[in-house]
């Protein structure tokens, strides 16, 4: 087994430019159903997974008369706007830099697998990264840590084994900060360099393209 540390990245938002298209489909799926929520309160929730997003909005009343309508049309209005999301810059090189230095790779999403099916095609990495995730592999999404517990699982290493998670949002700082992984942020998702910082993240970068040109100055070198 490497000694090189486990890279586990995110894929929505992280590698794929999705966050404001994932707002808009929460958006519309709500609206759907008779609530209307600003769009500017959705996205400050993206990246956290679905199973815990309605209740973070409108704790469990909404939930419980909503939730599961709400995130099978969420996954709907997604499917209609795939064609329209696309790699952020460097995304693939980042995946290829990564391997190249010997770690070992796993791609830890949350999202639905058809979704993840389609990330992975935009990307071109089904040969790349040594395995993927998706809702269906966790009952409890980011925040919580279950999700790089599984990815790690993925790869057949234990939880505890030396890993790094790359992500974008303060939920992905979280969820690492509990697995006990540093946790690097491409700013794509939004939040603010405090928040970010604040959550833990221990280096911030623009895009994936910008990690990868400072990739030896990272725990990945």
């Amino acid at each position: 087994m490497t000694k090189s540390p486990i890279a586990v990245l995110d894929v929505d938002g992280t590698l794929i430019d999705s966050n404001y298209h994932h707002a808009l489909a929460w958006y519309r799926a709500l609206r759907s159903v008779g609530e209307i929520w600003p769009v500017w309160q959705l996205h400050r929730l993206i990246g956290m997974g679905g199973d815990q997003l309605v209740t973070a909005l409108g704790g469990e009343d909404l939930e419980r008369r909503v939730g599961d309508r709400v995130r099978e049309q969420q996954g709907r209005e997604v499917d209609a706007l795939l064609d329209e999301m696309a790699p952020l810059p460097g995304a693939r090189d980042l995946l290829l830099a990564i391997k190249e230095r010997g770690h070992r790779l796993v791609l830890a999403s949350s999202g639905k697998e058809r979704h993840v099916d389609a990330f992975l095609d935009k990307l071109d990495a089904r040969d790349i990264a040594d395995g993927w995730t998706s809702s269906a592999d966790v009952e409890a999404s980011k925040p919580a840590p279950d999700l790089l517990h599984v990815a790690l699982k993925k790869l057949g290493a234990p939880t505890d084994a030396s890993s790094v998670m790359v992500g974008d949002s303060v939920w992905d700082v979280e969820a690492a900060k509990r697995a006990g992984m540093p946790a690097i942020v491409v700013r794509s998702g939004g939040f603010g360099d405090d928040e970010l910082r604040s959550a833990g993240a221990i280096a911030l970068y623009d895009t994936p393209g910008d990690l990868v040109k400072a990739l030896d100055d990272t725990p990945l070198a």
